[in-house]
């Protein structure tokens, strides 16, 4: 039986950067999901790749046919930006192992789908104080900035990754990504005690 390697952080904790990196070195032979989003793509993004970049209309008549293994909404300053999972054909665990980024309510609902011995949590942590900077860094760059909703994010992240959840979800092994090399090379022996590669 295949395993969910499940890659989640608060925002700005290089989970994108190291879900590339985790996937040039895939040793381990770990296919890849691709999730859906409402939101705007991002300058240096494609679809496809980080995200199938969808509208509303898509994803509520994917809810409808009870496609959706898991979403989450947004209320942006832009509009509700839906960030979710459908079951699409991408996922075989009879055949295959994956790795996949989310968010901790996104475990939840992947466990309550898969049961909890599909699913490992990879959880990344970042001095807050880098992950503003990275933030702030990245969204400068956008041809639109939008700050304000870069604020609302950041904050709501010590909620949505309070010590409180993470405890209740059994969070015990953590990985500092401060340095994303590093970072690549401890996760990979991680998923390597798992069984894989041998």
């Amino acid at each position: 039986m295949g395993k969910i390697f499940y890659l989640m952080g608060k925002s700005s904790s290089g989970k994108d950067t190291l879900y590339r990196r985790l996937n040039e070195e895939n040793r381990y032979g770990l296919k890849s999901i691709v999730s859906y989003t409402t939101r705007p793509i991002r300058s240096g993004e494609e679809d496809g790749r980080e995200y199938h970049f969808v509208g509303v209309d898509a994803f509520e008549r994917l809810k409808e046919t009870g496609k959706v293994i898991e979403y989450r909404a947004y209320n942006t300053v832009h509009g509700i930006w839906y960030y979710f999972l459908a079951d699409d054909g991408q996922i075989d665990l009879e055949k295959d192992s994956y790795l996949l980024i989310g968010t901790l309510e996104g475990y939840e609902s992947l466990i309550e789908y898969f049961g909890k011995d599909a699913i490992v949590p990879i959880y990344l942590e970042v001095d807050d104080g880098i992950r503003l900077q990275r933030a702030l860094d990245r969204e400068k760059a956008q041809p639109s900035p939008k700050y304000a909703e870069l604020c609302r994010r950041y904050l709501a992240d010590q909620e949505d990754f309070s010590e409180e959840k993470l405890e209740r979800n059994e969070i015990k092994t953590r990985f500092n990504n401060e340095d994303v090399e590093v970072t690549c090379r401890s996760i990979l022996d991680y998923i390597g005690g798992y069984g894989y590669g041998h």
